[in-house]
């Protein structure tokens, strides 16, 4: 290994064939940051003490059953016996663990089976995306060895059918998201500074519908001096221990008041002639502060409106309303389209070939969930002309386009060429993700484009993990 590998630190030790030792010693090397790769030998025949594999299994969260797989075929062809060993393979932590035979020659040529593959199995547990990303350019750049990536990027001639653009992590493609789009204004800033004006509430304030007393008096009857609502204003008449005031949910308590009952712990004895309480019975002991909230129990004078930053325009609008600020959050311009020719709006007459729009009506609804507004929609026939005619128009009054379909290998998907010849700089035209692969994103100074694929669960997804934050 130290030959095949520069640089490799390997550390070793030898533990009896029992199952529980042999835990406790995988144990202990998972928990070690700086091991990556754990091989294990012997113990994976059929013999009674063979118990490595089912050592390793319970630490497993993920098994690699086509590693295990890839290594057995390879084994086979030095001998039939190989189908007698029932190594495992799989991940725990971020550490790769691979069960090998016994056997001096069989370790030696499972090893070289699979020395290829370490390196990049390596970088992609621990989400190293530049140096996966390595592998993958240099797999597609050359004859295919090892490691035959899925995720082939064409070369730009005619007669190559693969897509010009690379595949991309999905943390990758949201790094480069938020590192291209630019905000109008430092509102983070402003708004982390910003600091409460008034007190919430700005009143002491029952929490129930119930009776406002003093809670040195006792339980027992309590004459009604009157009924406090909401909206009044705070009652400062004198108050004895066996009188009480009706009081609504969310009313200011009388100064002399420092406790709530609810209702439902209280009996009406008598009515006045008029039919308004005069008389109750309070059958618990009253507490000092029992349903009342305090003055400046949700917010003081001067306290940080926002400790920290909430995404919702929806949450931020709120908490600025109720201390009476008035500040204007600019919503970014948003557009949807939807392309292709098969589409009709679901209030036209359904006909041969084609299907209504979806899309449309889900990410529009989508965005006035999440407290946005979307200002144009459109629904773009499958034409390059038309395509680009339309999206210089929109992209006259809105920020950001939020388009589904035309993104994939179709002949009819124009959309990326439309973006280039519009000089709009194509950041990413796929993502390693399904489902959601052709996933674009593009920006021209302050202007950006969301492709998502026209799948309506695609669009779904993409919209939530891409387009959204």
């Amino acid at each position: 290994i130290v030959e095949t590998f520069a640089n490799t630190q390997v550390i070793g030790n030898i533990v009896p064939d029992e199952k529980d030792l042999i835990q406790q010693e995988l144990r202990k090397w998972i928990n070690r940051e700086e091991l990556r790769v754990i091989l294990t030998t012997g113990g994976t025949g059929f013999a009674p003490r063979d118990v490595t594999p089912e050592a390793t299994k319970q630490l497993l969260e993920k098994e690699c059953p086509q590693l295990s797989m890839f290594i057995t075929l390879k084994s086979i062809k030095q001998t039939q016996y190989a189908a007698l060993s029932r190594g495992l393979c799989g991940i725990a932590g971020n550490t790769l663990i691979l069960n090998l035979p016994g056997s001096e020659k069989a370790v030696k040529e499972c090893f070289q089976t699979i020395r290829e593959l370490l390196p990049h199995a390596v970088h992609l547990i621990g989400d190293d995306v530049s140096l996966v990303r390595k592998t993958h350019e240099e797999v597609q750049g050359s004859a295919p060895k090892g490691h035959i990536c899925p995720n082939k990027t064409g070369t730009g001639t005619d007669s190559d059918r693969n897509s010009p653009y690379p595949m991309l992590a999905v943390q990758e493609v949201l790094s480069i998201i938020f590192n291209t789009v630019q905000k109008t204004t430092n509102l983070n800033k402003i708004l982390l500074e910003m600091k409460a004006p008034v007190n919430i509430p700005p009143f002491r304030a029952s929490i129930k519908d119930g009776y406002a007393m003093k809670s040195t008096g006792f339980s027992g009857s309590k004459r009604v001096l009157g009924c406090i609502a909401a909206g009044d204003s705070p009652n400062s008449l004198p108050l004895a221990e066996d009188e009480c005031y009706k009081i609504n949910t969310g009313a200011p308590l009388p100064l002399e008041a420092d406790c709530v009952v609810q209702v439902e712990d209280t009996k009406l004895l008598q009515l006045d002639k008029n039919g308004q309480e005069c008389l109750v019975d309070i059958m618990l002991e009253p507490q000092a502060g029992l349903d009342v909230r305090p003055v400046g129990y949700d917010l003081s004078t001067n306290d940080h409106i926002f400790p920290a930053l909430d995404p919702s325009p929806v949450v931020v609008k709120s908490l600025l309303a109720s201390v009476g600020n008035k500040l204007v959050i600019p919503n970014p311009r948003v557009a949807i389209v939807s392309t292709g020719s098969e589409l009709l709006s679901p209030r036209d007459q359904l006909t041969p070939g084609k299907i209504f729009d979806s899309n449309t009506t889900m990410l529009t609804e989508l965005l006035v969930y999440f407290g946005y507004n979307c200002m144009h929609t459109s629904v773009i026939c499958d034409s390059f002309e038309q395509t680009k005619e339309s999206l210089l128009d929109i992209f006259e009054v809105v920020d950001f386009v939020i388009c589904s379909g035309g993104v994939s290998m179709g002949d009819k998907d124009f959309i990326k060429s439309v973006l280039e010849d519009l000089q709009f700089k194509i950041h990413c035209g796929r993502v390693n993700i399904k489902p959601g692969k052709p996933m674009t994103f593009a920006s021209r100074n302050d202007k950006y484009f969301f492709g998502l694929p026209g799948n309506p669960v695609s669009a779904f997804v993409t919209f939530h993990l891409f387009a959204l934050p």
